[in-house]
């Protein structure tokens, strides 16, 4: 069934059936021209699963026992997570998940925009594949925007004038950039990068999302978080630009500084919410130990007000005392209802 190309670097399967109830409803649910796709990113995160030995071990002890799916489920997700930082099948998992979230924001803001992975198809120059993802705007494919993915900490920024073309060849933002957008016949182009796998010269640059004039866009993610805005920012940036660079002569450097203005309030607006949203989690603590203190406090005047009137407290009494059930049952519902403000 299965046969290894040596000399195509490649995994060669036959026509083969799986009966599975789960595999199927996951499948017979997706959209026809989604089921080739996910079914090479399942033997993806397959593959990467079964590198590491005890997972194995774990998912064979447990495959009969219902009650441990969750805790497999978990401790698969914890797998990739690990050997995503580690595995050069990483850059093509991000590039899944980009195009995925990409596609989703389209269908949510109403958008005819596609996003379209190139995969191992080359461009416009020589033996070239930058551009890992290609853009389509309102379905147009002669309007592109491409996206270049970098999860990859050797990357640096690359500005034009620290440029010594004396040394070995090396991808820069710029690079990928300038690359990308020639390579795809792209009216714009846009780097992403993850927050845990990015230089610290882009980070000094851009802190979220970022533009170098003529160039292209930059954008800071969080892939294991799940959080993308800052794309979808650089992308919606990227966009206005390719939409009206045919129709008019742009005045670049005015350009520059209503996008850098732009990005910078954007900036701003970043670390507000970041900072509301810590101050919700800290409040939510502080009133968690009030409450706490509270129920503690009422507690303790209970059993003080009873010894204090029968000049005693039985065994039972010291038992329910010392392990306070009441209050934690008190308490859990209580942390739950703050959990919900």
């Amino acid at each position: 069934m299965l046969k290894i190309n040596q000399r195509l670097k490649r995994v060669e399967i036959k026509e083969f059936e799986v009966e599975n109830q789960i595999i199927f409803n996951y499948f017979d649910n997706l959209p026809v021209a989604e089921r080739d796709q996910k079914l090479l990113r399942a033997i993806y995160i397959g593959v990467l699963a079964l590198m590491e030995d005890r997972i194995s071990a774990f998912l064979s002890k447990t495959s009969n026992e219902l009650g441990t799916e969750l805790e497999s489920l978990k401790m698969i997700f914890e797998m990739k997570k690990e050997l995503f930082y580690k595995s050069s099948i990483k850059g093509i998992l991000a590039e899944d998940e980009i195009a995925e979230f990409l596609n989703q924001y389209f269908s949510e803001k109403r958008l005819k925009d596609r996003a379209i992975l190139t995969g191992n198809s080359v461009g416009i120059l020589p033996k070239n594949k930058t551009g890992d993802i290609i853009c389509e705007i309102d379905g147009n494919p002669n309007l592109i925007i491409a996206i270049e993915c970098k999860f990859d900490k050797s990357v640096r920024l690359g500005k034009i004038e620290t440029k010594d073309l004396f040394t070995r060849k090396a991808d820069t933002a710029w690079s990928q950039l300038i690359e990308a957008q020639v390579n795809r016949e792209a009216k714009a182009s846009l780097i992403v990068f993850d927050i845990s796998l990015v230089d610290n010269s882009i980070l000094k640059e851009f802190e979220n999302v970022g533009y170098i004039p003529e160039i292209g866009f930059v954008a800071i993610i969080n892939s294991q978080k799940g959080e993308y805005s800052n794309l979808a920012i650089a992308y919606m940036l990227a966009r206005d630009i390719a939409l009206n660079a045919k129709q008019l002569d742009l005045d670049k450097d005015t350009l520059m500084i209503l996008v850098n203005r732009l990005i910078k309030d954007i900036n701003e607006i970043t670390t507000i919410k970041n900072l509301v949203n810590n101050n919700i989690e800290n409040n939510k603590a502080i009133l968690k130990q009030l409450e706490k203190s509270i129920l503690l406090m009422e507690f303790n005047q209970e059993y003080l007000r009873k010894f204090m009137k029968e000049g005693t407290l039985t065994k039972e009494d010291l038992l329910n005392y010392y392990q306070g059930e009441d209050v934690k049952d008190k308490y859990r519902l209580i942390e739950k209802d703050i959990e919900n403000i």
